[in-house]
Order: C-alpha cells, then sequence, then structure tokens
C-alpha cells in the first residue's frame, strides 16, 4: 500500500456529521383564497408580458430596458459575485496541493589560486493539506453560500418584474398626460373663442365687462393646467429614459390611452401560488435557509477540527542532471479544539441564532406584505374598473348641461357664470375620467407585479 492512499483510508475511517438545525420551511397564514373578488382560473401571473401588454411600442420599450436598464445590470453582477464566493468556498471540500521548489548556491576559493569549488543543491516537491469536516463546517458553510447564490438570482427576477412593470405604468401615465393635454389644448381653444365672442359682444354693448373678465379667467386657468400637464410629461418621459438605460429624451407612442388592450377577465390564482412565484419571498427564505446552516458552522466550531497533511519531496546536488540523491514523504495529522474561551464559541452560536429569528420574522413579514398587495391590487382593479364607466357618464351628463347652459346664455335666460360653471364641470370630468381609466389599467400593472409575474423575457 502506498503511502498516499494511506491518507485516504485514514480520511475515510473517520467518522464525519453534520451539527446545527437542518432548513424547514416554517408555516404559513392560512389564506386559501383571496379576500377581494377576482376571476376564476390560473393566475394572470402565468402570462409572458409581451402578452400581457398589447403596444408594440410598450413592448420595444420593455425590450431595450431589459437590454440596457443598469440596476439589471447590477442584479446580474450581484449574481456572478454569488457564484464565485460558492465557488471559493466549496474549494474547501478537496484538498489543497502546493508545490515547492528552490536552490542554493556556493563557491570557494583559494588564495593566489585561480578558480575553486561550487556546489548547487536543488530541492522540489509538493504539500497537501485538508481539513476533515468531521462537524459538517464545511458543508453548512457550503449550504449558505448555495442558498446566497439563489437568493441572488431571486432578487434578479424581482428587478426584472419590477422593471417590467415600472416602463409600463410610466408608459401608461404618460399616455394619460398626452390624453390630458389634448383635453386641455382643445379646452384653451374653445375658451378663446368664448372670450372672443364675449368681448365683441361687450364691444356692442350686449353684455357687461365681467362676462368678459370671467372668460378671461377661464382661459388662464386652462392655459394653466397645460404647462402644467406639459412639465409633467417631461419630467414621465425623464423617468422612463433611465429605466431604459439613456439620457433623458423624446418616448415614442404607441396607442392611444382609450385603445390600450388588456386582458377582460383578471384571475389571480391560490394565495399559496405566492410563495412560489414571488420572488421577494424566495429571497427571504433563501437568506432564512442560509442563515439556518450557518448556526451549523457555529456549533462545529465548538469541536474538535482534524487536518490532514502530507510533503513530498526530492533533493539534488547535481546540477546538470537531477539525481534523486534524497527523497522526502512526511504525513502528518493535527487535532485541534476549544479547551477554554470563556463562552466565546457558545455565544458564536446565539448570535447566529438571534440572526436567524430575525430572518424568521422577515420572512413572515414578507408574505403577510405580498398578500396585502395582491389584496390591495385586487380591489384597485374592480373599483377603478367601475369608477372609470362613473367618470365616463360624468362627462356625457357636463357636456349636456355646458350646451344647455350656452343655449339658455344665448338666449339671455341666464348669465355667463352659469356656463363659466358647466365649463369647468366638464373639464374636470374629462381630466378625471382620462386620469381613472390610466389608473384601472395601471392597476392590472400592479396586479402582475403583486402576483409574481413577467418572471421570463422574450428569447427564453
Amino acid at each position: 500500500m502506498n503511502r498516499p492512499n494511506l491518507m485516504a483510508l485514514i480520511a475515510l475511517a473517520i467518522p464525519a456529521c453534520t451539527v446545527g438545525p437542518d432548513y424547514e420551511r416554517p408555516p404559513t397564514p392560512p389564506a386559501e383564497t383571496f379576500r377581494e373578488r377576482n376571476a376564476q382560473g390560473a393566475s394572470i401571473a402565468g402570462m409572458d408580458w409581451w402578452d400581457l401588454f398589447q403596444d408594440s411600442t410598450l413592448q420595444e420599450l420593455i425590450g431595450v430596458a431589459l437590454e440596457n436598464n443598469r440596476d439589471l445590470r447590477t442584479a446580474l453582477a450581484r449574481i456572478a459575485e454569488a457564484r464565485a464566493v460558492l465557488g471559493f468556498t466549496r474549494a474547501d471540500l478537496y484538498p489543497s496541493i502546493d508545490y515547492f521548489l528552490g536552490g542554493t548556491g556556493q563557491a570557494a576559493t583559494v588564495s593566489g589560486e585561480d578558480g575553486g569549488e561550487t556546489s548547487l543543491n536543488i530541492s522540489g516537491g509538493i504539500s497537501v493539506f485538508w481539513e476533515v469536516d468531521l462537524w459538517g463546517k464545511i458543508r453548512r458553510s457550503n449550504e449558505a453560500a448555495l442558498n446566497e447564490l439563489l437568493a441572488t438570482e431571486e432578487s434578479f427576477r424581482g428587478v426584472t418584474i419590477a422593471l417590467v412593470a415600472d416602463v409600463a405604468s410610466f408608459y401608461l401615465q404618460l399616455r394619460d398626460l398626452d390624453n390630458q393635454l389634448v383635453i386641455s389644448e382643445n379646452t384653451v381653444e374653445a375658451r378663446r373663442y368664448a372670450l372672443e365672442i364675449n368681448q365683441a359682444r361687450f364691444d356692442a354693448g350686449a353684455i357687461a365687462g365681467v362676462d368678459v373678465a370671467q372668460a378671461e379667467v377661464q382661459l388662464a386657468g386652462a392655459e394653466a393646467v397645460v404647462q402644467t400637464l406639459l412639465r409633467a410629461r417631461a419630467q414621465t418621459e425623464h423617468a422612463i429614459a433611465v429605466l431604459l438605460g439613456s439620457p433623458p429624451r423624446t418616448i415614442p407612442r404607441g396607442r392611444p390611452l382609450q385603445e390600450q388592450l388588456f386582458p377582460p377577465e383578471i384571475p389571480a390564482g391560490l394565495p399559496s401560488e405566492l410563495l412560489e412565484r414571488r420572488p421577494d419571498i424566495l429571497v427571504a427564505e433563501r437568506q432564512l435557509n442560509a442563515q439556518t446552516a450557518r448556526i451549523g458552522v457555529a456549533e462545529a466550531l465548538k469541536l474538535p477540527s482534524l487536518s490532514l497533511t502530507a510533503d513530498a519531496g526530492v533533493k539534488s546536488e547535481e546540477l546538470t542532471a537531477v539525481t534523486l540523491t534524497t527523497g522526502l514523504f512526511n504525513l502528518g495529522a493535527n487535532l485541534f479544539g476549544p479547551l477554554f474561551n470563556a463562552g466565546r464559541n457558545q455565544q458564536r452560536v446565539e448570535i447566529e441564532k438571534a440572526r436567524t429569528e430575525q430572518l424568521l420574522n422577515t420572512y413572515e413579514q414578507t408574505i403577510l406584505n405580498a398578500f396585502r398587495e395582491v389584496e390591495d391590487a385586487l380591489v384597485a382593479v374592480q373599483t377603478y374598473r367601475d369608477e372609470y364607466e362613473i367618470r365616463r357618464r360624468q362627462v356625457e351628463a357636463a357636456q349636456d348641461a355646458l350646451d344647455l347652459s350656452n343655449a339658455r346664455y344665448e338666449g339671455g335666460w341666464t348669465s355667463f357664470l352659469e356656463v363659466i360653471i358647466q365649463q369647468r364641470s366638464l373639464f374636470d370630468a374629462q381630466l378625471s375620467a382620462s386620469e381613472t381609466l390610466q389608473l384601472q389599467l395601471s392597476s392590472i400593472v400592479d396586479l402582475y407585479r403583486a402576483l409574481g409575474g413577467g418572471w421570463s423575457t422574450a428569447g427564453d
């Protein structure tokens, strides 16, 4: 039996176990169905984002964001870092083998004589070190590193979902601002025309000057709203540009707000599906798993550790030909364990247990927040849909009221104040209807995000 095989047999003969608790998924709050009413069927989260968003321009914008967004690139770099950490930790499971090579030279001269004696010593070999994982310390460290890697991968998915949803939400806001700007500019034109008519009537002595002043006030109010919307629209474009990974620029438009298409029914699926789909829940669970493994690492530090070493080498005193004048081989084992450290190792265990308790509470709170976000989104989808129908009827009624008031004013049956009131009512109703439609569509995006939808990317 050669000596390297002897070293392997020694390691195999040593019993090994893993100390510390094994991870088990904690019980979750009971929730068989969502509280808010929603359609039956497979969750909308199962749809790919390019199927949910039918506007081809929006699809292109999301594709650019997934390619160039800096936050997404940062999340991807974190995955690479976690992979390297796992590889570094996993290397501790195997022996480390190093080589060494050295040489010394010596020359001796005699006074008054040419030449002298020279000698050269050359040595080299390999050195092996291996820490036997008696108590699973290295295995627990690898378990922790693996789950940290999985957590970074889930974080990347979370950033992806948030990015897709943010681009879609900002785009819908942009189309809403475009729509409100058209409404406001049309209102400015209508009020400017009304001012011209009133000015002509005043010049003819048919009406009082207060009607002209009131028309000027109404025109200025609409013009101010236009400036507010121009500012908001530009800032929204800037926000979208940053998500796309570019400096502020003009954002292309596709379908107008009223032509955005979404599924008529929005099923949410089952609450239990969130535990397998929501990246933030999975991140919290992976981190809890990793921290649970660290308890085992701390427990193992309280116990003895065993390391095996082996050295093999040769030495030669010949320069022109390496002659194995000396062969070296050493095999050793070292046992090291704590004797007295004033409870330091036990406190290390208590620290890891306390950190695990913190992450357990974080995991449970993340689940509760996920349930709340889905319920909030469900009620928003339903109520905004109903509210938009009400707003649409309000616009129709306000338009009828303004038409009647204009007829009454032109017939001399009422004052211009009544017309102003109806103008304001119609303008406010039109702006509110546009915003409510945008909020209704955005609530579907929020539900999609809350359910953990949009994991894949086009081309996967």
